[in-house]
């Protein structure tokens, strides 16, 4: 039986309540368990269960409470870990044939970290092959279902972390973002996901060490229980080229201080890609934008067009592709056919391609620093569909105008990793049919506070809860 009471419970609520001897970290991982035997099979969000190391860890965290000991801010959570992400003694396989069997020896830093806050890995979630699209399907696993309707996708690539956190299977989840992977995961599940700053969650050990595209970060059920997270995520570590340490002490804290949003000056963008948006989406997110406004901000509805940064977004994305599978080029005939077509893309560019790209890029990030000196925020619907059917690859038009490549449906999202801002999604509301739709949140290098600050608000104004397969557990 689950635990109902128990499993609705934030991140930082079970954490307190551990500390208090209130629960147990062995009653929340049973809760956990229950819940993942229940949804799992009809969700396919957990592909690898980990109850045996996790039950061990339970115990030990049980113990250290019993004893005094100090303890850390995720003390007894079980959490959820992308399958891309390697965690010591635990089966990571990339989602492809080539890993099936791999279990690593060692944690990803991110991942040592967030145990050394006190978390508990107690599954690998579902994503693409080598996170390489943004539909979680691949052939090992199969595809991941959305939990507000299972027909639909959760997109990807982080879809396993954001839905089990959406249906309760766990409290936190792990996922990493290059162009949409952590926010639209996050947005088609009416949750809160947030990508960090380059450089302040340590990459080791991604490829392309130097690498400012691909980042660690949190998806949680609302900004707090994300903030909890990313606190024990970020900091400097001399094992990455890029790391640096935030110019804030605690975004929790932060959190705390920050309830007030008056004189805020936001923007208020529809289409910052030129691709297009769904009517009802655009005035969803609009009317939330509009919302803040009652809690003193202001809000102006502005022209933003950063539509240029498309090509060189495929282009820098085209070298990343052919970065991440250097070592594996000999094998490329048995990737899955999202994965070869695209690292043979990348291995037509060229030099001049990338300094063409380069350019356009330097371009774009002083657009958008431009429009920060007049806004401290810009909010964009985080996607320009609903969620699809959870058999297409991805949405191929949008108001009835076909993409011009399989990407360019997640363009809102990847333009703000080609100039390397932070970025979360927040859920903003439901659509006529039932479905979160979110609200992405950016602002300028190292401004998580502050964008899960307005994320909090957006959430609390949407009033959106639980999606229905949860209410069945």
């Amino acid at each position: 039986m689950v635990d109902k009471i128990l499993v609705r419970k934030s991140a930082r609520e079970l954490a307190r309540l551990i500390r208090t001897q209130a629960v147990s970290p062995l009653e929340v991982l049973d809760t956990c368990l229950a819940v993942i035997d229940a949804l799992n099979p009809k969700l396919n969000a957990i592909v690898t269960l980990a109850a045996d190391q996790a039950r061990d860890a339970a115990r030990h965290a049980e113990a250290a409470v019993m004893k005094g000991d100090t303890l850390g801010p995720l003390h007894g959570l079980p959490i959820g870990v992308k399958d891309v992400t390697p965690t010591a003694g635990i089966r990571t396989t990339f989602a492809s044939p080539l890993f099936k069997d791999y279990v690593p020896a060692e944690d990803a830093e991110a991942i040592r970290r967030l145990k050394a806050a006190g978390a508990i890995v107690l599954a690998k979630t579902n994503t693409p092959e080598f996170a390489c699209g943004a539909n979680t399907n691949n052939a090992l696993f199969g595809p991941t279902r959305n939990p507000w309707n299972p027909a639909l996708s959760p997109a990807g690539s982080s879809g396993g972390s954001a839905v089990a956190v959406a249906s309760g299977m766990v409290p936190i989840a792990q996922g990493t973002d290059f162009g949409c992977s952590i926010r639209i995961p996050a947005a088609f599940c009416g949750i809160v996901g947030i990508r960090p700053t380059p450089g302040l969650t340590p990459s080791h050990p991604l490829a392309l060490a130097w690498d400012p595209g691909q980042v660690h970060g949190p998806l949680a059920r609302d900004a707090e229980d994300a903030a909890l997270m990313l606190d024990c995520l970020v900091g400097f570590s001399r094992i990455s080229p890029i790391s640096v340490s935030p110019p804030w002490k605690s975004a929790s804290a932060d959190l705390e201080r920050r309830d007030d949003i008056k004189g805020l000056r936001i923007a208020y963008v529809s289409d910052i890609a030129g691709i297009g948006v769904d009517a009802e989406i655009d005035t969803l997110c609009g009317n939330a934008a509009a919302a803040l406004e009652k809690l003193g901000a202001h809000v102006e509805h502005v022209a933003f067009d950063a539509s240029a940064g498309r090509a060189p977004y495929q282009t820098w994305r085209g070298f990343w592709m052919v970065g991440q599978q250097y070592e594996r080029l000999a094998q490329i005939d048995a990737f899955g056919p999202n994965l070869r077509g695209n690292v043979e893309a990348g291995m037509k560019l060229n030099s001049l391609d990338f300094a063409a790209a380069e350019r356009t890029r330097q371009e774009l990030f002083a657009h958008f620093r431009i429009l920060f000196e007049r806004f401290d925020v810009l909010l964009t619907p985080a996607a320009p569909v609903k969620p699809y059917p959870v058999e297409m690859n991805f949405p191929d038009k949008i108001n009835g105008k076909s993409f011009e490549n399989y990407i360019d449906w997640i363009a809102p999202a990847y333009l703000i990793t080609l100039v390397s801002l932070p970025a979360a999604t927040a859920p903003a509301g439901l659509s006529q049919d039932g479905l979160p739709i979110g609200m992405q949140i950016v602002a300028p290098r190292f401004e998580e506070p502050l964008i899960l600050s307005v994320a909090r608000h957006i959430h609390r104004a949407s009033k959106v809860g639980w999606p229905p397969i949860a209410g069945a557990n």
